[in-house]
């Protein structure tokens, strides 16, 4: 009998009642128990997760920061409830640590009372992180309790992302009005350029009139030595000749009587005196002169340097924001040298000045006394005729005589005053002209020194950025979340369920020909009596369970795409790979059986669970301990997982080619064992009539 329809007299037995209907019945839906009941459990947990109770504490008290109000915790909870990614419930947190213990809530997240006192604190001296506090209790869910670490981490960031945001918003603030400030800067170091450079021109023409001045102050210093020593000739002069004139006077007062003899006598001498005196008071008349013009024009020259000195200090030190620190201090005890210096001129001038009445006067007597002396001159021989008009004349004269020799004293004694000033004059006029000649070097310095400070301001403007509020707004975006996730899957699986199809149809599979050869025999046992060939019997045994197997694929994948939602990249080829792998798994379960009979069927439970835990349908197995490593390439499981990934999501296919090819070996290669097993067994034996272990 050939092995089809030996497979068919094996199904028919499932026709001759209800049990056995139903029990075939149960064999071809059994799969969907694991395939589509598991996947549809959690098909989509993740699009649930607002069914989620979890306790949200909202402790935080806000603070200020630049003006502003901040209630981060407020914010964080007007997001959170926006997002609907959990049930959330806000109590306090009593509340909160309560119901996370006794499973009411899942997890809580607290907002603590510093949280905003923490996130402002970053634009001030003491800058300090802020925290979120997340309570799980992995003795209600542990999963719960990994979702919630990945989404509070993005609950986390986003926190982060807008505190930092308002912090580089201050510092784009402050980058502006840096900004502004140094244009201001830049403006007055223009400003102070500019002012410099005309206190350069003006420091030239300082040296230029100091040294004129210095020239003049010589000349005033030579010219009033003169005049001293003539002042002094003067006064011992004048002294003299008051002295004379006095003398005569008593004389010719004295003995007016018995004079015209003695002058008749003496006429010659009193001629030759009368000449002399004639003679000093013109030298004297002629030093006064000296006097006056020189004087004023002493006076002037000091002012105009005292003058320049004091317009140059204010220019350099008084009205520039930024006085030259090296500069001023010389400058400032050369104008004050200055002014002593014209004080003293102003003295010189002032005694004359202040004298010039009695100067005048002076002259005036010396005039008269000069032409009085010249007359006494000429008469002198004939005084005896005039002695009486002589002796009033000769009174008269010694009275001028003794008003000159008290001027000339005053003179004199204003005159050695004006000497020692002048001499001050002049050498405070040489400390001004050095101490120029160091402030015209200075200011080139410092000329050198601003232009380079004005250059490098106007520079620092252009490379200060000033950004207005909307490239404010676009860079403060880009820098508190600077690195973006582009994340781009090639072939997203749209749901959890999808993404673990490809693990729990195979195992469905192999527990739908598990539980069929629980029902079936592996080995035809009337073709075993009969003798037929070994090849025909395992077939025989093999036919009826691919075939089952076969419904079960067609059932599976009806309900898992029309009831449940999955969407396959390559639906026909879906079907007809799961075809092949129904067909490898029955081959493989059927030797399992007939090797080892009753034994086998744990071998079938065993063999399950290590193509499960080796096969990576859940995390890669890369992540499993090594034994399941090292069994992983070995189990046709591990191709049906990785192929059933390409089918139903996408990608290319040449996993699915090898996992054909190895099933395919896999189910001749069972096949072959089973047809071995099939001859041994046509052979009985003791051990078979009595078997150790049956179930």
């Amino acid at each position: 009998m050939r092995s089809p329809r030996l497979a068919a007299l094996e199904l028919k037995r499932f026709g001759r009642g209800r049990l056995p209907r139903a029990a075939l019945v149960a064999i071809t839906l059994l799969p969907l128990l694991y395939g589509a009941l598991y996947l549809w459990s959690f098909w989509d947990p993740y699009g649930r997760l607002d069914r989620i109770p979890v306790a949200l504490v909202n402790d935080d008290r806000g603070a200020t920061a630049g003006g502003q109000k901040i209630t981060a915790g407020d914010e964080i909870t007007r997001g959170l409830r926006d997002s609907e990614v959990f049930d959330w419930h806000e109590v306090s947190a009593a509340e909160a640590r309560a119901g996370v213990e006794d499973g009411s809530y899942y997890l809580s997240l607290t907002m603590p009372a510093d949280l905003s006192r923490r996130i402002a604190s970053s634009s001030g001296d003491v800058p300090e992180t802020g925290s979120l506090q997340v309570r799980t209790n992995d003795a209600n869910n542990y999963i719960v309790g990994q979702i919630s670490r990945t989404v509070f981490s993005e609950v986390r960031t986003a926190a982060s992302t807008n505190a930092s945001r308002s912090f580089l918003d201050k510092i784009f603030i402050s980058f502006s009005d840096i900004h502004d400030a140094t244009e201001k800067a830049a403006r007055g170091a223009d400003r102070l350029n500019g002012g410099i450079g005309k206190a350069k021109k003006g420091s030239k023409d300082l040296v230029a009139g100091l040294k004129t001045a210095k020239e003049g102050s010589g000349e005033l210093a030579g010219g009033l030595k003169k005049l001293n020593r003539g002042a002094g000739d003067l006064d011992t002069g004048a002294q003299q000749v008051a002295d004379g004139t006095q003398s005569l006077a008593d004389k010719v007062n004295g003995v007016a009587a018995d004079v015209r003899p003695y002058l008749k006598d003496n006429g010659k001498t009193i001629a030759g005196s009368a000449r002399l005196v004639a003679d000093s008071s013109q030298a004297i008349r002629d030093n006064l002169g000296l006097l006056v013009k020189a004087a004023p024009a002493a006076a002037a020259g000091a002012h105009r340097a005292s003058t320049e000195l004091t317009t140059v200090y204010r220019e350099r030190c008084e009205d520039l924001p930024e006085p030259d620190s090296t500069a001023c201090p010389p400058l400032e005890r050369a104008k004050d040298a200055a002014a002593d210096v014209a004080g003293v001129a102003d003295d010189v001038n002032a005694l004359v000045k202040n004298n010039s009445g009695e100067l005048t006067e002076l002259e005036g007597h010396l005039a008269t006394l000069q032409k009085q002396a010249e007359a006494l001159a000429e008469r002198a021989p004939r005084l005896d005729e005039y002695l009486e008009a002589a002796v009033t004349k000769i009174n008269a004269l010694n009275n001028g005589a003794q008003k000159v020799a008290k001027g000339a004293d005053r003179l004199h004694t204003g005159l050695t005053d004006a000497k020692k000033g002048s001499a001050a004059l002049d050498t405070g006029v040489g400390k001004l002209t050095t101490g120029a000649s160091t402030l015209d070097g200075g200011i080139f310095t410092l000329a050198d020194g601003s232009a380079e400070l004005a250059g490098g301001l106007n520079d620092g403007v252009g490379r200060i950025p000033d950004h207005d509020k909307s490239d404010r707004d676009r860079r403060t975006d880009v820098m508190a979340d600077p690195v973006q996730l582009a994340s781009r899957s090639l072939h997203p699986a749209p749901n959890y369920g999808t993404g673990f199809a490809p693990y729990f149809i195979p195992l469905s599979l192999w527990v739908g020909a598990m539980v069929a050869y629980m029902l079936i025999q592996p080995l035809n046992r009337r073709a075993l009596a009969a003798g037929a060939a070994a090849r025909r019997i395992a077939l025989a045994g093999w036919l009826p369970v691919a075939a089952i197997g076969l419904l079960q694929v067609g059932a599976l994948l009806s309900v898992l795409h029309w009831a449940i939602g999955l969407e396959m990249a390559h639906a026909a080829g879906t079907v007809g790979f799961l075809a092949l792998v129904t067909c490898c798994f029955a081959a493989i379960v059927q030797w399992l059986g007939a090797r080892f009979g009753a034994a086998g069927r744990i071998l079938v439970l065993a063999l399950l669970m290590l193509q499960l835990t080796s096969a990576g349908g859940t995390y890669p197995v890369q992540t499993s301990p090594g034994f399941f490593g090292a069994i992983h390439p070995y189990l046709p499981m591990s191709y049906v997982v990785d192929a059933l990934r390409r089918l139903i999501t996408g990608g290319g296919l040449g996993p699915v080619w090898q996992a054909c090819a190895v099933l395919t070996a896999f189910t001749v290669g069972a096949l072959a064992l089973t047809a071995v097993s099939a001859r041994r067994k046509q052979v009985w034996t003791f051990d078979r009539l009595h078997p150790e272990l049956s179930l």
